[in-house]
């Protein structure tokens, strides 16, 4: 009704499921922050409530800006597998 009411015509629904991988959420579905209780990541991009995890692409931002992001994605990757590699350095010590 509300694509009707723009002024669309035509409308068919989709009621097959695409291939695997084509309806994918890249950003934002693994909010980072300092409280558990409304982020799933720190601020090393571990899983709060599982330390030896780290989620390192998109999800951990919540909005885009105008241009790709690849190399935050890169940044972010960086600084948490920099943070991992310190982090089994001092469980060997």
């Amino acid at each position: 009704a509300m694509l009707e009411k723009a002024g669309f015509k035509d409308i068919k629904p989709m009621d097959e499921p695409g291939a695997p991988g084509l309806g994918i959420h890249e950003m934002g579905t693994a909010r980072m922050g300092r409280d558990p209780k409304t982020s799933v990541l720190n601020e090393n991009n571990q899983i709060h409530a599982c330390k030896n995890v780290y989620v390192t692409d998109g999800a951990c931002m919540t909005s885009a800006a105008c241009v790709n992001p690849s190399l935050t994605y890169m940044a972010l990757t960086a600084r948490a597998a920099a943070h991992a590699a310190k982090e089994i350095k001092n469980i060997k010590a």
